[in-house]
């Protein structure tokens, strides 16, 4: 059986013209875009279409393009032309405003003008962007208020002015990402913990803009919470560990938390998946404070560590975020390598530390990442400076001599630092308060340690039990529990503490008064 044919229709009328047979000219006077055309080598006019008179006016033909078409020497094409007619390959600019305020992509094509002397040429395509140049400038504004809301945010979270501890000299500095990146969570802090101590942090919180900063600040004040508690550093931590999973369990954040005492030489520190803390010792070694590291605060289930590097005289500590040290094309460690030949190398004040590792580390304006960066100092004291910081130390083995003996020692030492007697009778006093509260209700070993710093005279008692003693009302008829509140009375400041091995200490401070 034949196949069966298939009729065209004979209406279709004629056919469509091919396209080299289209009036140019016709086409391109009709379009909506920009288009010119220039030839030679001083790109002289041979045509613009009715879109571009239209926008900047009749053009008269024949004249170099810096003359007839000015608009194009305003928004700095002419070079693009010279470099389409050497290379005979089209270039795009985009989003040139160009006079009248309106905003063109301009596309350049080379063109064969004039066959016969093999004169090239150049044709100018511009197609009108300015809604788009616009709306992608209301996006950048919008981007640029919503990035300084978050840069103040998180400097008005920022501790405004650091805590001066006795024993340290500190300072931080703190530099939001470029100008195109949102700003983040990091932070740093300096917490005075009494009896000469001093608590140092610094935390990233992951993530970016106003709610990292907000977290950010919520952690910050949460650590400061936790520091009057005056727990060690990983007891700190895990507390924090518990309520970054209550703000946010999405949310995850580092942070290193450190201690100083001077009574000891040492940094205690914990870390939460933060970078290592960077120590100097006054011979210029640098040591890498990288363990124990344990995983970022938020991920819970983790009991952290902590430990511990010396800190004596003469020695400078680090504390950093990883805008300092992390590089999209550079391996981490070796971030932390060249901050540690900058620090072996950095002298100076805290603040010329601080300055010197950010600009070793190429940090600049446009940097891309937060960096934050606290520097600490433990200075070597010398000279009339050294006498104003003074240390004794009285091991008590209890028994019935153990009081008389410490209000003695005590004596001696206060009338050796030529302190006013006042101020002498009433450390002897608290002295022995906190002795006999010692012998009363802790365990061998007992020791008691005076300390005098420019500012303040510590007085502390350490013993074996870790029974904490609070202030209470001692009523009329009671024979004991007044010791505490009499040294509450008569000092500064007081305070307790456990310490490591199971035991505790018991501290207060009088302020000493200001030299005039």
């Amino acid at each position: 059986m034949p196949a069966a044919r298939v009729e065209r229709p004979t209406d279709a009328g004629p056919p469509a013209p091919a396209v080299d047979e289209l009036p140019v000219r016709e086409v391109l006077d009709r379009i909506p875009a920009l288009v010119a055309l220039v030839h030679g080598p001083d790109h002289r006019l041979s045509y613009v279409n009715d879109a571009y008179v239209a926008a900047f006016g009749v053009r008269p033909p024949g004249e170099p393009a810096r003359d007839a078409l000015p608009e194009l020497a305003e928004v700095g094409l002419l070079p693009l032309l010279d470099q389409v007619l050497r290379s005979a390959k089209p270039r795009t600019v985009k989003s040139r405003k160009a006079p009248g305020g309106r905003s063109y992509t301009f596309t350049c094509t080379p063109v064969e003008v004039e066959p016969a002397s093999g004169e090239g040429g150049v044709l100018i395509f511009a197609a009108d962007v300015t809604d788009h140049a616009e709306a992608a400038e209301r996006l950048r504004a919008s981007e640029r208020r919503q990035r300084e809301t978050a840069v103040t945010l998180q400097r008005s979270l920022l501790p405004q002015e650091l805590e001066e501890p006795d024993d340290l000299r500190v300072a931080a500095t703190y530099l939001p990402g470029g100008t195109e990146t949102a700003v983040g969570g990091d932070w740093y802090d300096v917490i005075t913990l009494g009896g000469g101590r001093t608590a140092l942090v610094i935390g990233d919180v992951m993530g970016r803009g106003v709610r990292a900063a907000a977290v950010m600040g919520q952690l910050r004040t949460a650590v400061r919470a936790y520091a009057r508690l005056d727990l060690p550093p990983h007891e700190v931590l895990q507390l924090l560990d518990g309520l970054a999973m209550e703000i946010d369990a999405n949310q995850i954040a580092t942070c290193a938390y450190a201690v100083h005492d001077p009574n000891e030489g040492r940094l205690v520190y914990a870390s939460a998946g933060h970078l290592p803390i960077l120590v100097r010792d006054e011979s210029g070694n640098v040591l890498r404070a990288d363990e124990p590291t344990g995983p970022p605060l938020g991920t819970g289930g983790w009991m952290h560590s902590s430990g511990s590097v010396p800190l004596g005289p003469g020695s400078t500590a680090v504390l950093y975020t990883d805008g300092l040290v992390e590089r999209r094309d550079e391996d981490l460690d070796e971030g932390i390598a060249s901050l540690e030949r900058a620090l072996a190398g950095a002298t100076g004040t805290p603040q010329v530390v601080c300055d010197r590792l950010v600009r070793s580390a190429g940090v600049k304006a446009d940097h891309d990442d937060d960096v934050a960066v606290l520097v600490l100092q433990h200075p070597a004291r010398t000279g009339a400076d050294r006498e104003l910081f003074r240390n004794a130390a009285l091991e008590l083995l209890g028994g019935v001599e153990a009081a008389p003996r410490a209000r003695a020692f005590a004596s001696g030492v206060l009338t050796s630092w030529r302190f006013p007697a006042d101020l002498h009778d009433l450390g002897v006093l608290a002295a022995s308060e906190l002795v006999a509260n010692s012998l009363q209700h802790g365990t061998p070993p007992m020791r008691l340690r005076l300390r005098r710093t420019d500012r303040r005279l510590i007085i502390e008692v350490t013993d074996g039990d870790d029974h904490l003693p609070r202030r209470r009302r001692a009523e009329a008829a009671d024979e004991s529990g007044r010791g505490i509140a009499i040294v509450a009375t008569i000092t500064s400041n007081w305070g307790s503490r456990r310490t490591p091995g199971g035991g505790k200490a018991v501290w207060c401070e009088f302020a000493l008064p200001r030299p005039t």
